[in-house]
């Protein structure tokens, strides 16, 4: 049924003390994702992609593939500031077989509208596997503009968006565009707005910090699937409660892993110069994680 809802989770990637890529700790993130019923986005903000190399996100991707093992759908990110590289990276995860190749908006480079046309262009023409636009202009400082989406939609290899721009009304924008659009699926990214997306047509929600709440963020899809709006709101709730507690502490995706963190040391730290670990902070999210019993 194609109206049936899906959740990723943009998975965190697990180093050692090293801050090399601890593959194992990874996998294990994996099975924890996919046993509660979610997807898996790699490479992704809460992968910390930014701080790994082009031939680790490579192995990567070839790690969690193969620990997913067509249990669930996977999708990388391959966006990088150049196109040259975006399509390198592209070209080997359709080579590994994705489900999806999502690609975040150029960082550092200012793009025009019709630069970001070309290069998101340019990337799907040159793989097989569906790409998806990644919209985060807070931390890209390039915005899709709603029209542009609606020009890229026409490409028969562009899948959809993924929007992490936190402003409603941008997403409706998208939706509408997915609306008119055959095959132009809109994925939200901010956390408290998962229900209301599904309610207005998003096909489905990118989520960090399911990292965290694996099973509360399947429930929201699940209830959501099954007809329960009465279930997929409390869970929503549940959801944004602990988002809103969690994120006051600061940046969002650094605050995540830190949580997973004290959950399970496994996961390790993020690579620097990211947030340190702060043993005050870690009893703030101590407390936080004790009041929604993930402790």
């Amino acid at each position: 049924m194609s109206s049936q809802k899906e959740a990723f989770v943009a998975l965190v990637t697990c180093f050692n003390d090293d801050e090399t890529i601890n593959f194992d700790a990874t996998r294990a993130q994996v099975r924890r994702q996919v046993a509660a019923g979610n997807n898996i986005m790699c490479a992704g903000t809460n992968g910390d992609f930014s701080a790994l190399t082009f031939d680790e996100k490579v192995r990567l991707t070839e790690e969690v593939v193969a620990e997913v093992d067509g249990r669930a759908k996977v999708i990388v990110n391959a966006g990088m500031p150049a196109t040259f590289e975006t399509v390198a990276l592209a070209r080997e995860f359709d080579r590994i077989g994705v489900d999806g190749i999502a690609v975040i908006t150029p960082f550092f480079i200012a793009c025009t509208q019709d630069g970001l046309v070309r290069h998101f262009t340019t990337v799907a023409d040159a793989v097989k596997t569906p790409v998806y636009l990644y919209d985060i202009p807070a931390r890209t400082q390039n915005h899709i503009e709603p029209e542009t989406a609606r020009k890229l939609a026409q490409h028969p290899n562009i899948a959809g968006i993924k929007d992490s721009g936190g402003a409603q009304e941008t997403l409706e924008q998208y939706m509408a565009v997915g609306r008119d659009e055959d095959g132009f699926d809109v994925y939200s990214g901010p956390d408290h707005l998962v229900h209301w997306a599904f309610q207005n047509g998003a096909k489905g929600a990118i989520s960090g910090l399911g990292n965290v709440m694996p099973e509360v963020l399947a429930k929201i899809v699940s209830c959501f699937n099954a007809g329960d709006e009465e279930g997929a709101a409390k869970a929503q709730e549940t959801y944004g409660a602990f988002r809103t507690d969690l994120y006051k502490l600061g940046y969002p995706p650094a605050l995540v892993k830190r949580a997973l963190w004290v959950m399970d040391n496994s996961v390790g730290a993020s690579r620097q110069p990211a947030l340190l670990p702060d043993p005050e902070q870690d009893k703030q999210i101590e407390a936080i994680l004790k009041k929604y019993e993930l402790l």
